[in-house]
């Protein structure tokens, strides 16, 4: 039938009339909802999906025309025809500027109403289609930066787009590397806080110290070197959303203010004593285990379940060695602007050498490279010698007996991190850059790792 699965609110004060349409509509497929007053029409259209309005222009109270701007503020895909015994041109003029469809003189002809009825119905169809295609091409450009095209990125993809529109915090976890910042700024993107600030803190990358204040500010005179009132990052999300990357090192004082937060959306800056109340979407990631460290006591449990409400998992390059060509092509735009020319193509030996490559470094790793190779490369393709010559012989040898996941991504730290010094002429803030850290991270792992 021709009104299938559509629903119309016929407002009409006039019990008779209203009998009369709501059953020539109900016979002709339509759901009708009936409401005698703009009140008791507000009340149906909160309870109820509505793709129509028909109501008459006098209600005794506020009328048909304010009716329906109050309800296309809720329903914004909601068509409407306006019914009047006293028609006039301003009252016309009126409702097709409140975004009414048509306006029907009393007494009305049946079959021109069916015929508005149906043309409305197909408007509101059109407007749902396209809606959806907007919200298609926003997601799509939102995850842009999120290449792949495995079964593993698929799935990513597909939480992280039903995830986005929500307030949930989502918890990202994966191998250092493989792009859980990309990830987190994609589902802001892809969520209704877009237009708010995306704040980031690294939590390994600052002294234990100096986190809580980073977080949730500080006031003058709270500590030493507190030399002014400072906004933490909260504050400064307000409205947005805050990433907290290496979530799992975060000290075990700071864990207990950071879970009132997300319980009441409420916390004091260090050395404060006036509570702020803030509106911030939490993403966070890690690469531990963060259950084992429940188990050794170094993070609450309650805290692991806030911020566990969702969690996805980001696949390693290894496991995903079919999107690697992807991921050349798209860090190859990305630095164009380092080549002496432009890289229109690349060797097939490179390909096959990326492929065979175990990757310990994961996505940043295939950008550091990609990016010395653009800086490096003499002509307008990528060769193998613009690549490191242990790239091609194979995956890198195994870790050493007894090494832990932390242990290889201590060894594959130092690696980058030496590697973007040479490159830099020991140049700590350029090797920042490189590396996408601020100097203040960069320093803090050189101490770290004794490269200072």
């Amino acid at each position: 039938m021709p009104g299938a699965d559509t629903t119309i609110l016929l407002v009409e004060d006039d019990d008779p009339q209203r009998k009369t349409l709501s059953g020539f509509l109900s016979k002709r497929g339509y759901t009708v909802l009936e409401a005698a007053s703009a009140a008791q029409a507000e009340k149906e259209a909160a309870a109820h999906s509505v793709d129509l309005l028909l109501t008459d222009l006098r209600l005794g109270g506020p009328d048909g025309i304010k009716l329906l701007e109050t309800l296309k503020g809720r329903h914004p895909d909601l068509q409407a025809l306006v019914l009047t015994a006293f028609g006039t041109v301003e009252d016309a003029v009126r409702a097709m500027r409140a975004g009414a469809y048509d306006f029907l003189s009393k007494p009305v002809d049946l079959d021109r109403l069916e015929a508005l009825v149906e043309k409305a119905i197909e408007r509101v169809r059109l407007s749902r289609e396209n809606r959806s295609l907007r919200e298609v091409v926003k997601s799509s450009d939102a995850f842009a930066e999120l290449v792949g095209d495995s079964e593993g990125m698929r799935q990513v993809k597909e939480l992280a787009v039903k995830v986005a529109p929500s307030k949930a915090s989502v918890l990202i976890l994966g191998e250092s590397g493989t792009g859980k910042e990309v990830l987190a700024r994609a589902i802001h993107r892809s969520s209704e806080r877009r237009g708010k600030p995306f704040m980031v803190i690294n939590c390994a990358a600052m002294p234990e110290t100096l986190v809580e204040s980073e977080l949730f500010g500080h006031q003058k005179g709270a500590f030493t070197g507190a030399t002014a009132d400072k906004q933490g990052r909260f504050e400064l999300a307000d409205g947005g959303t805050l990433f907290l990357d290496e979530i799992g090192d975060i000290p075990l004082p700071v864990q207990v203010k950071l879970l009132n937060v997300l319980q009441s959306g409420q916390f004091q800056r260090v050395g404060g004593t006036r509570t702020i109340e803030v509106d911030v979407r939490l993403i966070t990631a890690t690469h531990r285990d963060l259950e084992k460290r429940i188990q050794e006591g170094t993070f609450r449990e309650d805290l692991f379940y806030r911020l566990n409400v969702v969690s996805v998992t980001m696949p390693p390059l290894r496991d995903r060695p079919g999107d690697i060509p992807l991921l050349v092509d798209h860090f190859i735009r990305k630095h164009a602007d380092l080549s002496a020319a432009p890289i229109e193509s690349v060797a097939p030996e490179v390909l096959e050498k990326l492929s065979a490559w175990a990757f310990p470094g994961n996505v940043r790793e295939l950008e550091n490279l990609i990016e010395r190779a653009v800086v490096l490369a003499e002509g307008s393709e990528l060769k193998p010698d613009d690549f490191p010559p242990q790239i091609g012989q194979g995956a890198p040898p195994p870790p050493a007996g007894g090494q832990g996941l932390e242990e290889q991504v201590a060894r594959l730290e130092i690696s980058l991190i030496k590697e973007a010094l040479a490159r830099n002429q020991g140049n700590k803030s350029a090797a920042a850059r490189d590396l996408g850290l601020s100097e203040r991270a960069i320093r803090y792992k050189m101490k770290k790792h004794s490269l200072s």
